[in-house]
């Protein structure tokens, strides 16, 4: 490659586009690296956008980049990439080498999470400070905003947006897991700018003109802007009167771990739904939006503007997260928690005052503050989204595991207790200040959660064991104390406050402050979790007792479906194997059945064998853990259980659900669909269509198969008049017809089956099938009884003959007593 200052402004971004499609990614990593380390920032500055877009693909999704989703440990490129991409790599370098140049880079709004987006585009500051001073305003209007980002935010934006874009896969192709090489960036990027121990490793390039700017608003004497918080000087702005951006050097420390945990909350949790989202608009927010559309109704272009326009209108986002995005999420929050605990307790107990001439570093400040401020309604209206969108289905389980991270923050303290019995594991006191702060954590969603589980099949292991983890996790001794303190706070008279306050106030985990000269420090408790529950819930909230007599009518109801879940499991063991039994050796002369259907209705690959026994113990364990956390004794379990019993039909295993017949067949009715959803009755599932058009198993010969069809078919359309009329006669002739040319079990099958009128009367009607002698065991069977034939010197036509007449004699004889043998 030439000097650099040979090259034309043009020319090396035209020759990386060009090695692009002729080098591997080994190469190109590594003339990208010489690049970086010989070119000028002017030249940088120019590849920049495009080297972001072809490592981590372009917004819209249309280009995936170097797929770093799906790139696992085993590839050979993995250990490239993720050299390239590391914080002390050659990108970063690139970065940190463009930000001393103070670069900006423009993303489009229509890019930013619906919420964001909306504030935007109405005139309005959203809450995060990350988004203010950085807007350029179109001559064309609002509707083309773009955010100037500079190369640290723009590289974090692209790599955090790099997760929820949908990428055109090639078919097969599905989001990574958590050892692809994107998730082990994200736990990288973590540990290195939220470090637990020690500080952020400053920037190679950082000069000392400090024009690297901080993310958010600061003063000398308040380090952290009121990210989520309205006090009075931080309270959203409209646009076109943005403040100026003077940054304390002081906060030059930590503005990148700022900035990166800003990007990941902001593009991976601000989606939630429209009800929520104008619930949460502060009366700040809404005054300004008042402003705003009052002070532009003379304008043309909004003179027209259809009822409800602005942020809500334009406020439409079919969000669904994939599991890949909730187990980031929940890769972030248990960093974070791990983060926040790292704070040693004399930087905890050390808070500063007025009059304090010692202030902590500001990575401590952070520590303090990051779990409440940067994180906590964000997280929790994400979680809320997904357990009221999610499937009924056991991919719950990565929004179950996040949730319980968070509410476990004395999980990640990285203290080395000794161990201890499951039952003795107390959670210190000390955490009851975080329980109270994140109340709705703890209640409102264990109560969507118990509306969830109602409605989940139990008898399946994986729902089973959600079930019992929730469980397990609230009966941690002390915990459920805790949870009914801050109840019983938040209960309290409104006396204690004259006025509530806007959602502003809230306070800090840990018992830290605002340190901000216009707030006080709130050390009413009372206060605190009113003003957490307002915040999130709004001041109209109809707030529903974990403990109280509603939840606990619930949780009983939860008790009783787990209970008939027991004995639905424990029902589907005993008949699969019943089943096993039966399909024995024996079955290979024919003795047993060969009916592919005869497994228990209902049984599925992960509700049998050693997937049954642990849906007992899930169950059964779950039951004790409810009991020890809603105070139930064994004697109240018992007479549920009874009551149960003593309620439920002698043969739910052998009745349909609850239906109504309708034209085409039975209809469910709600109660059947409950249950079918609780495992308590099935229909018996069965091949309803041509028995002869079955597909060919794997215990039938496939040309045996196709040629007896157009054997019994060719019979069947010449004789099919003769079958009818012997099948109707009344007498034992008739009776032999329809044991050799009927179903027997026809009539049972209607009975059990959600079969059509049409579909009854096809399979009713006689044929001859000659299917059975495709089967191998019948061929054995039958090579079988030719060598005895032999060995008793019968020729082939005897040993036909004498085959024939046995089976003849076996229909004469279970017509004859067949009825009787089924009556008995």
């Amino acid at each position: 490659m030439a000097a650099p200052t040979l090259q034309q402004p043009g020319f090396l971004l035209a020759t990386l586009k060009a090695d692009s499609t002729s080098k591997s990614l080994l190469q190109r990593c590594q003339d990208l690296a010489k690049v970086i380390d010989e070119y000028p920032a002017k030249e940088l500055h120019i590849i920049f956008p495009w080297l972001v877009e072809s490592v981590f693909g372009s917004l819209d999704g249309i280009i995936v980049g170097w797929n770093l989703r799906l790139l696992q440990s085993r590839s050979s490129e993995y250990s490239v990439v993720v050299d390239f991409l590391n914080p002390s790599g050659p990108m970063m370098k690139l970065v940190y080498k463009l930000q001393a140049e103070e670069y900006k880079y423009e993303v489009p709004v229509n890019y930013l999470p619906a919420p964001v987006k909306a504030c935007l585009q109405e005139g309005v500051l959203p809450d995060c400070p990350l988004f203010h001073n950085k807007l350029h305003l179109p001559l064309t209007g609002l509707l083309m905003l773009n955010l100037a980002l500079n190369p640290f935010e723009y590289f974090m934006f692209n790599f955090a947006y790099c997760l929820i874009t949908p990428k055109n896969f090639s078919q097969g192709q599905h989001g990574g897991s958590t050892d692809s090489a994107y998730f082990v960036l994200v736990d990288t990027y973590l540990k290195y700018f939220l470090p637990s121990e020690g500080s952020v490793p400053p920037s190679p390039f950082s000069d000392a003109r400090g024009s690297v700017t901080a993310p958010s608003p600061r003063s000398s004497g308040v380090a952290f802007a009121g990210y989520g918080v309205h006090s009075p000087s931080l309270l959203k702005h409209h646009i076109f009167h943005q403040p100026s951006v003077n940054a304390d050097p002081a906060a030059q420390e930590i503005w990148r771990s700022e900035t990166l945990l800003q990007m990941f909350v902001e593009v991976w949790l601000h989606h939630y739904s429209l009800e929520m989202y104008q619930k949460l608009q502060s009366p700040q927010v809404k005054l300004a939006l008042l402003q705003y559309r009052l002070s532009m109704s003379s304008t043309p272009y909004q003179a027209h503007a259809p009822p409800g326009s602005g942020t809500l209108h334009t406020y439409q986002e079919p969000f669904s997260p994939s599991e890949e995005h909730v187990l980031a999420v929940r890769l972030l929050v248990k960093h974070l928690h791990a983060f926040a605990n790292s704070l040693k307790p004399e930087q905890l107990s050390s808070l500063p005052s007025a009059h304090s001439h010692t202030h902590p570093s500001p990575l401590e400040e952070f520590k303090r503050v990051v779990v409440q401020r940067f994180v906590q309604q964000k997280l929790y209206l994400f979680l809320t989204h997904c357990f009221g969108h999610w499937p009924l289905d056991a991919s719950f389980r990565a929004v179950l595991e996040t949730w319980l991270s968070f509410v476990q923050p004395w999980r990640y303290t990285g203290e080395k207790t000794p161990a201890q019995p499951e039952h003795s594991r107390v959670v210190p006191d000390k955490w009851e200040t975080f329980v109270q702060e994140n109340l709705l954590m703890y209640t409102k969603l264990f109560q969507v959660f118990l509306n969830r589980a109602v409605r989940t099949d139990l008898v399946n292991a994986k729902n089973a064991l959600m079930v019992f983890r929730v469980a397990k996790v609230f009966s941690q001794p002390n915990l459920a104390d805790m949870i009914q303190r801050g109840e019983q706070l938040f209960l309290e008279p409104e006396h204690v406050l004259h006025h509530r306050q806007p959602r502003g106030y809230l306070t800090p985990s840990q018992g830290g402050s605002y340190l901000s000269s216009r707030q006080r420090v709130v050390t009413d408790t009372v206060f605190r979790v009113k003003s957490h529950v307002y915040a999130l819930e709004g001041q109209d909230c109809q707030y529903k007792q974990m403990f109280g007599s509603e939840l606990r009518a619930a949780v009983v109801k939860l008790i009783q479906i787990i209970a008939q879940a027991r004995q639905t499991a424990k029902r589907i063991s005993d008949q699969s194997n019943e089943v096993a039994a039966n399909n024995s050796l024996l079955s290979w002369f024919g003795l047993g059945s060969s009916d592919l259907n005869n497994t228990f209705a209902g049984a599925e690959p992960e509700e049998s064998g050693e997937c049954l026994k642990k849906t007992h113990e899930f169950l059964d364990r779950a039951l004790e853990n409810l009991c020890q956390i809603f105070k139930l004794n064994q004697g109240q379990l018992t007479q549920l259980i009874a009551n149960l019993s003593s309620t439920q039909d002698d043969g739910d295993c052998k009745q349909l659900p609850d239906c109504l017949p309708g034209e085409n067949g039975l209809v469910l009715t709600d109660l059947g669909r409950m249950q079918i959803i609780n495992g308590l009755r099935r229909f018996d599932i069965q091949y309803q269509g041509d028995p002869e058009l079955q597909p060919i198993r794997s215990y039938e010969n496939a040309v045996l198969v196709r040629i007896l069809y157009r054997i019994s078919a060719l019979l069947n359309d010449k004789f099919g008049g003769q079958m009818t009329a012997l099948c109707s006669r009344p007498d034992f002739l008739g009776r032999l017809s329809r044991h050799y040319l009927m179903d027997t079990d026809s009539a049972t099958n209607v009975r059990r089956s959600p079969m059509t009128r049409r579909t009854v009367e096809r399979t009713r009607q006689p044929r001859l099938s000659l299917r059975l002698l495709a089967s191998y065991r019948t061929l054995l069977l039958l090579l079988l009884l030719y060598v005895f034939g032999a060995l008793l010197s019968c020729g082939f036509a005897s040993s036909t003959l004498f085959i024939l007449a046995g089976s003849f004699l076996y229909g004469v004889l279970v017509t004859l007593f067949g009825e009787k043998l089924k009556t008995q």
